[in-house]
């Protein structure tokens, strides 16, 4: 994959990342991929269930390869800009279905995860919203080397929390939302298109793309 921006409007990749059927991370990330319509971006919304894998297995790996929803999701993060996950907080931590597809899309060379922008945002019906499993869910990703979004959302009472046509019930909520992805965007559009961030370099050990490492940051 090039490095070069592409043409047109920034396109991001929103993961529902829930199994269940009427999920409020579901409708989190609906929500979410609509914000980035309006804001004259394409959203790419996937519930995670169109992404079917096993457990990760290294004997597994090594027999058969990836599997079909691992590099079915690894191509629809390489097509996208950034990337936005709406994760479930599974006692304090991170889903094992989200973890463990994290987990086998790592696998793949070029690492896809690897200098992608994204967002974390959660829905729970406990007080805390979610929030400790985003707070887990950033190791792994910034481990894999993506730059993920300084802020995060997270909706406590998400049960009620949202109105029939799909908006937060609680308009201070809807415009923070609001606010918090046309921030993430805004800072993506100013990182692909103008280059007025400065990147650092990410040595992750598992990335082996045989250049030597010169310089350690980039303009």
């Amino acid at each position: 994959m090039t490095d070069e921006p592409r043409p047109g409007p920034l396109r991001v990749l929103v993961l529902g990342a829930a199994l269940r059927q009427g999920s409020t991370n579901v409708r989190l990330a609906s929500l979410v991929a609509r914000l980035i319509d309006g804001h004259g971006a394409v959203a790419d919304f996937a519930p995670l269930p169109e992404f079917d894998m096993p457990l990760y297995n290294a004997d597994v790996e090594e027999a058969h390869g990836l599997p079909p929803g691992a590099l079915a999701l690894r191509d629809r993060l390489e097509s996208s800009d950034a990337f936005v996950i709406a994760s479930p907080e599974y006692n304090a931590s991170v889903p094992g279905v989200l973890k463990n597809a994290i987990d086998w899309v790592s696998r793949v060379r070029p690492q896809p995860f690897k200098t992608k922008h994204a967002l974390l945002v959660s829905a729970s019906p406990s007080m805390a919203g979610g929030n400790r499993g985003l707070w887990v869910l950033r190791v792994p990703l910034e481990h894999l080397g993506t730059r993920v979004y300084p802020d995060m959302f997270s909706l406590a009472r998400s049960h009620e929390g949202f109105t029939e046509d799909g908006d937060l019930a609680d308009p201070g909520l809807q415009q923070r939302l609001t606010d918090t992805v046309h921030g993430f965007l805004g800072l993506v559009e100013a990182d692909l298109r103008y280059g007025c961030l400065q990147r650092r370099w990410y040595e992750f050990l598992g990335d082996r793309t045989g250049a030597p490492v010169t310089q350690r940051a980039e303009d």
